[in-house]
C-alpha cells in the first residue's frame, strides 16, 4: 500500500522534495534585472525521471522546510564549462539580451569591457563593449553581474542588456565565442542548471515553461501559480503526511509493546493515509483540466447544414475561417483555430451539416464530424431558430443535444451548449421558440446581437 502511494505522489507531485542543497539562500535579482524569467533558451528543460532526483521516504524530513530552495546533489549539467546564449529571443528589437552562466562569466564580462573592472552586483553599469581580439567596439550596453550563488542559475551569471540589431547581437555572441571557457548554450541549459543547483524545483521547471509558452491571460495566471511553489507546497504537504504516517507505523512495529506510545497511533496513520488516497486519486482525476488550460479546450460546433455554424465561428474567431453561403453543405471537412475566449484558450471545429442522403465526400465530413463531437471537451450545439420544426433540426435534436445530458458515447463527461441562431428571421413579438426545448441561448451570427436568458451544461 506504501509503495502505491508514493507512486501516486510521484504522479501528482513530479517531484515534491529534494535533498537538502549545499548553498546558501539565493537573494532575487534586483535592480531592473528581470533575468529570473527571462530564459528564453528555445525550449525548456523539462526533467523526465524521478527515480534519480527523489529520496526514499525514510530520507525526508519530518520538521518544517527551511524557506530555501533544496538541490537534487547532481552535479551541473556540463560542470566546468560556461554557457552564453541570447535569452531575449530573436529578431530585431529595441534591447535584446545575452546571458552568460559559469565560472568564466566574469572573465567574460572583463574581456568585453576591458579596461574596465567587473560592476558591482546586481547593479546596471552602462559600459562599451568590445571585441577582445581586435579591440573593436561592438555596442554602448547596459552590464550586470550576478556573482553565484545569488542568480538564476546559481552560478556566476552577467548579462548584456545591448541594442537588438541582428548585426550587434551577432558580434557580440562571436565575441563571446572567442572567450577562452566559453561555449554556445543547448536548448534549456540555463533552465537545467537552475534545476541542478536546486533554484528550481520540478513543478517550478514546468510553471517556467509554461509562463513562457503562454498565449492567454488564464495560461499565465496558471503558469505564475505552479511557478511561485503552488503545486510545490501542496505536494510537500502530502510527502509529510505520508512521512509521518509511515513514522508512525514504524515507532508501532519496534515499540508496539511499550507503553510509551499514544494509543490509536496505528489507527490515525492509516486513518490518514485513506485520506490522502482519496485526495491523490482527485488531483489526479482533476489533470484534465490544468491540461484543457495548457493545450486548449477542444469545442466543436455542430448541427444541421445551413444552421449557422460557420458563421458563429467567424464570429468567435473574429475572422473569416470559414465558407459562409446559403447553399447547404458548404463545408464539408473539419475547419479547426484556435481562439481565445475571455482569458482561456480553445480550439474551435466547424463541421460539416449532419444529414443523411448526400454525396460520398460530404458523407465523409459526416462521418469526421461525428468523430469530432465523440473527442469534444464542449459542443456548440447550433439550430436555425426560425427553422425548428423541420426534419433536420428534429433529427439533430434527437440523435445529438438530447443524448449529450446522458454522457458521450465513450463514457467521457462532456458539456453541451445549445445556441439558436437566426434570431433577426424571427417576427417581432412572435411565439417563443423555447417550448419543450432545453436551455439556449438566442442569437444572430448576422446582427451579432444575442439573449442569454437561461445558459445551461448539461
Amino acid at each position: 500500500m506504501w509503495r502505491g502511494l508514493w507512486t501516486l505522489v510521484a504522479r501528482a507531485a513530479r517531484g515534491p522534495r529534494r535533498p537538502q542543497s549545499v548553498h546558501p539562500p539565493a537573494a532575487e535579482p534586483t535592480s531592473g534585472s528581470t533575468s529570473a524569467l527571462r530564459d528564453r533558451n528555445p525550449v525548456i528543460f523539462r526533467p523526465q525521471t524521478l527515480q534519480s532526483v527523489h529520496p526514499p521516504a525514510a530520507e525526508l524530513p519530518l520538521g518544517p522546510r527551511p524557506c530555501t530552495r533544496q538541490g537534487s546533489g547532481a552535479p551541473a549539467p556540463g560542470s566546468g564549462a560556461t554557457v552564453f546564449a541570447l535569452s531575449s529571443g530573436q529578431g530585431r528589437c529595441g534591447i535584446a539580451v545575452i546571458r552568460t552562466s559559469g565560472p568564466a562569466s566574469g572573465q567574460a564580462l572583463r574581456s568585453l569591457t576591458a579596461p574596465r573592472d567587473l560592476p558591482p552586483a546586481r547593479k546596471a553599469c552602462l559600459r562599451l563593449l568590445s571585441d577582445p581580439r581586435s579591440g573593436e567596439p561592438l555596442d554602448r550596453a547596459l552590464v550586470l553581474w550576478f556573482p553565484g550563488p545569488q542568480s538564476f542559475t546559481g552560478e556566476d551569471c552577467a548579462e548584456f542588456h545591448v541594442h537588438g540589431g541582428p548585426a550587434v547581437v551577432s558580434g557580440v555572441l562571436q565575441a563571446l565565442g572567442s572567450v577562452p571557457g566559453l561555449r554556445p548554450a543547448e536548448a534549456g541549459e540555463f533552465t537545467r542548471r537552475a534545476f541542478a543547483l536546486g533554484k528550481l524545483s520540478l513543478t517550478e521547471v514546468e510553471g517556467l515553461a509554461d509562463l513562457i509558452h503562454a498565449e492567454t491571460e488564464a495560461q499565465r495566471r496558471q503558469a505564475l501559480r505552479q511557478l511561485d511553489g503552488e503545486l510545490s507546497h501542496l505536494c510537500r504537504g502530502w510527502a509529510e503526511t505520508l512521512t509521518k504516517a509511515l513514522a508512525h507505523v514504524e515507532a508501532y512495529i519496534d515499540f508496539g509493546e511499550d507503553d510509551n506510545l499514544e494509543e490509536g497511533i496505528l489507527d490515525r496513520a492509516d486513518s490518514e493515509v485513506r485520506e490522502l488516497e482519496v485526495a491523490l486519486g482527485a488531483h489526479l482525476r482533476d489533470a484534465r483540466r490544468g491540461q484543457r488550460l495548457r493545450s486548449g479546450a477542444h469545442v466543436v460546433v455542430a448541427g444541421p447544414p445551413n444552421a449557422g455554424k460557420s458563421s458563429l465561428v467567424n464570429l468567435l474567431s473574429r475572422k473569416p475561417v470559414s465558407i459562409v453561403s446559403p447553399e447547404p453543405g458548404t463545408t464539408r471537412d473539419v475547419l479547426e483555430t484556435p481562439v481565445d475566449l475571455a482569458g482561456f484558450p480553445a480550439l474551435l471545429s466547424d463541421t460539416a451539416g449532419l444529414r443523411e442522403g448526400v454525396g460520398p465526400v460530404e458523407q465523409e465530413g459526416v462521418r469526421r464530424a461525428q468523430k469530432r463531437l465523440e473527442q469534444a471537451d464542449l459542443i456548440l450545439a447550433v439550430l436555425d431558430a426560425s427553422d425548428l420544426a423541420s426534419p433536420s433540426s428534429c433529427n439533430f435534436l434527437d440523435t445529438v443535444v438530447m443524448p449529450a445530458g446522458a454522457g458521450s458515447p465513450n463514457g467521457r463527461s462532456q458539456r453541451l451548449l445549445l445556441v439558436l441562431n437566426k434570431s433577426d428571421l424571427l417576427p417581432a413579438g412572435g411565439p417563443d421558440p423555447s417550448a419543450d426545448l432545453p436551455p439556449y441561448l438566442l442569437l444572430s451570427c448576422l446582427t451579432g446581437v444575442g439573449t442569454h436568458p437561461q445558459a445551461h451544461h448539461f
